[in-house]
């Protein structure tokens, strides 16, 4: 009788001890709300998924696309979504309305945006935009950013022509000559209007003196506080996955389409192509992945006060941290 009842208690024991040592590994459910639909910048986070960087970090990730920095914001504010991605203008506008949210890194610190043309208009520098017909959406923040690259170049906006149309009638404004150019992102209207069989050029901004950080990945203050080593994990296995798909682009795209069977291959790869340009301004190299360089948070936050009709005492430090980059 002795023995059955230790036979029972060792089996109850040893039992006990694997459910402690499951519930000890198992792993956090995480997700991420992205910026828009499937996009090439996208790609090495289903890399990384499929090659288990993410499940090695103790992660089961869930991917979610988006509609747009502003819903992506909300949705991370609201604590429905763990991370997001977000432009660095809409982080800081919507941090300065009161949503609870900072970037913990900075994988894109190189903003896209930036005037994409036909290459037969020829423009090929900032002055060139003078005598040209431009389309552009009102209020939108490619618009309210335009009067910055006025200035820094010091152009006369009486001499270029602006055709306000909703954002897709840009591309079909450029394709049909009604416009010469669009202010658009040179990872996304170009490889649209090279689809077409039309030649395209793009000018940065960043190249034309209107430098800001670009897309940040982001989190809700109390996720910031509370869990500051699954925050840490998510990055490491994020930079694993975007020094992959530096390493083979192919690889992240057909990750990218194996996820999502109806996503065009050709035109994700335009993308991602411009994007892998992007990984690193000239404060952030050599930093480690993610790192926020503040000389270009506080350029970014300038641009949003003198363009973009924000008001705000808050220091530019304070839409982001550094704690989780390391190199």
């Amino acid at each position: 009788m002795a023995r059955k009842y230790l036979k029972r208690l060792i089996a109850v024991s040893i039992g006990a001890i694997g459910l402690a040592a499951t519930s000890a590994t198992a792993a956090d459910d995480v997700s991420i709300r992205l910026n828009w639909y499937q996009v090439g910048f996208h790609a090495p986070l289903y890399l990384g998924k499929e090659k288990g960087y993410f499940a090695d970090e103790g992660i089961n990730l869930t991917i979610n696309e988006g509609r747009g920095s502003a819903v992506a914001a909300q949705i991370v504010g609201a604590g429905d979504d763990m991370f997001g991605l977000a432009d660095s203008g809409t982080l800081i506008l919507s941090a300065s309305k009161g949503i609870p949210i900072k970037a913990v890194a900075s994988p894109m610190p190189v903003s896209p945006f930036g005037i994409v043309s036909r290459a037969d208009a020829n423009i090929k520098t900032a002055k060139d935009l003078e005598g040209k017909t431009l389309a552009v959406t009102a209020g939108d923040a490619l618009t309210q950013l335009f009067p910055a690259v006025i200035a820094a170049n010091n152009l006369d906006k009486d001499k270029i022509n602006m055709v306000f149309v909703d954002p897709a009638g840009k591309v079909v404004a450029v394709l049909e000559k009604k416009a010469d150019a669009l202010l658009g992102s040179a990872d996304a209207q170009v490889a649209q209007i090279e689809a077409k069989g039309v030649k395209a050029a793009a000018l940065d901004f960043a190249d034309i003196g209107v430098d800001s950080v670009g897309l940040t990945l982001i989190a809700h203050e109390d996720t910031i506080k509370d869990k500051p080593d699954l925050i840490k994990r998510f990055i490491k296995a994020m930079g694993k996955s975007f020094a992959d798909t530096v390493a083979d682009p192919d690889a992240a795209i057909a990750a990218a389409v194996r996820a999502k069977p109806d996503a065009n291959a050709e035109s994700l790869k335009a993308q991602l192509v411009v994007d892998l340009g992007l990984l690193e301004s000239p404060a952030t190299k050599g930093k480690g992945f993610g790192y926020n360089a503040p000389e270009d948070w506080e350029r970014s936050l300038k641009l949003m006060i003198d363009y973009r009709e924000l008001k705000t005492d808050r220091p530019a430090s304070s839409f982001y941290v550094n704690d989780f980059i390391t190199q």
